[in-house]
């Protein structure tokens, strides 16, 4: 019981350092700007595979707590897509569609990074294709998990009298919203930080994330006669702040559980002692123990040490670790040397001659270095 409220409470203090609740209001302003062309692109591919009616009804139910909201956006998607079908509104309306989902999704990836504490950013081709696989991906998963959605709904309705069939479907497509949220959750949490994340890391925070998400859903569903209450004094003006606390409510159930997945990767860390940024003496220390090790792995002819090698001989924690590499990157002390995209076998050499690196050298190009 005790090692569970000391990690609970390693947990909150990790969240409150890196200011979570500050990036999901960051997350919530570049989602709201980029709600309409994401829908829009939705909208559209759901139109082709004939699903358009079927898409909205689904839109309409996700928000039927605020049917004037629902029907706000919608409007705005529907136009949205007739204007970028006229003249020179075509090129711009694109281009716009595509800015707004990519900063988004940018956003999205350097708040991830924040959390796992990664300084690396992806490769432009790295970029490029995994940022525009997400455009087009993520809409034709929704279109298409909606269609199921609606057969195994048909399909239900057919069953119901049965008596063995008929219960057991219901009680699939009651759990099936659960489902969808963890899987979500998970793959994001998987494949969004720009480092290797394990299944067995993100599995246990993607369906804790998608029980809460799905369970604010149904609060935030269900609690319409306070917001009817709310709308008679504010108007049409008051889907406004409900939609705004609906994406900020969901961004901190996403970061949390993001957040909960950097830590069951690195438990060690936060069960360590002293685990606190180290002063200014003591990176001057760790950073010349670390020029001190790769450079006797070079004279012994031994492959570079990795960053989970360095941290393991110099017994601080990786957040630690990974800080000072970057820095000892920043003043050209090591080099990197990447053997995969996410750099989860990334190796540390030195990038200047040995003879010339001294610990007087190291604490003057530290003391210099400006913030990142």
């Amino acid at each position: 019981m005790k090692s569970i409220y000391k990690y609970i409470m390693a947990l909150w203090d990790d969240i409150s350092a890196k200011r979570v609740m500050g990036t999901a209001s960051n997350l919530t302003y570049s989602t709201l700007l980029a709600f309409v062309p994401i829908m829009a692109v939705v909208f559209a591919i759901a139109r082709g595979f004939g699903y358009s009616v079927h898409i909205e009804e689904w839109f309409r139910d996700s928000l039927s707590s605020q049917p004037d909201a629902a029907n706000t956006i919608i409007g705005f998607v529907n136009s949205y897509l007739v204007h970028t079908k006229k003249g020179i509104f075509l090129g711009v309306g694109l281009i716009f569609m595509l800015w707004t989902v990519l900063m988004l999704i940018s956003n999205i990836e350097m708040a991830f990074n924040d959390i796992w504490q990664v300084k690396r950013q992806r490769s432009i081709f790295r970029t490029i294709t995994d940022y525009v696989s997400l455009l087009f991906f993520v809409p034709i998963v929704i279109v298409i998990s909606s269609g199921l959605s609606i057969w195994v709904t048909a399909l239900n309705h057919r069953l119901s009298d049965v008596v063995v069939i008929g219960p057991i479907m219901s009680f699939f497509i009651k759990l099936s919203p659960y489902l969808l949220w963890s899987v979500a959750f998970t793959a994001l949490y998987i494949f969004m930080p720009n480092t290797k994340v394990k299944l067995r890391s993100a599995i246990l925070p993607g369906i804790m994330a998608g029980i809460v998400m799905q369970t604010f859903q149904i609060i935030y569903i269900n609690s319409q006669i306070w917001i009817s209450n709310y709308n008679a004094v504010y108007g049409s003006f008051a889907i406004i702040p409900f939609f705004l606390l609906w994406l900020q409510a969901s961004w901190i159930i996403c970061l949390c559980g993001a957040e909960l997945s950097y830590c069951r990767q690195n438990a060690d860390d936060f069960f360590q002692e002293g685990c606190a940024e180290p002063c200014f003496n003591d990176r001057v220390a760790i950073s010349w123990q670390i020029m001190q090790m790769v450079g006797s792995r070079l004279k012994e002819d031994k492959p570079a040490p990795t960053a989970l090698e360095l941290k393991t001989a110099v017994n601080v924690p990786m957040r630690v670790m990974g800080n000072i590499l970057f820095d000892l990157q920043r003043t050209n002390f090591l080099a990197e040397v990447v053997t995969d995209e996410k750099g989860d076998t990334a190796r540390y050499l030195l990038a200047k001659d040995a003879s010339l690196i001294t610990q007087d050298v190291v604490r003057k190009a530290l003391a210099e270095l400006k913030p990142a």
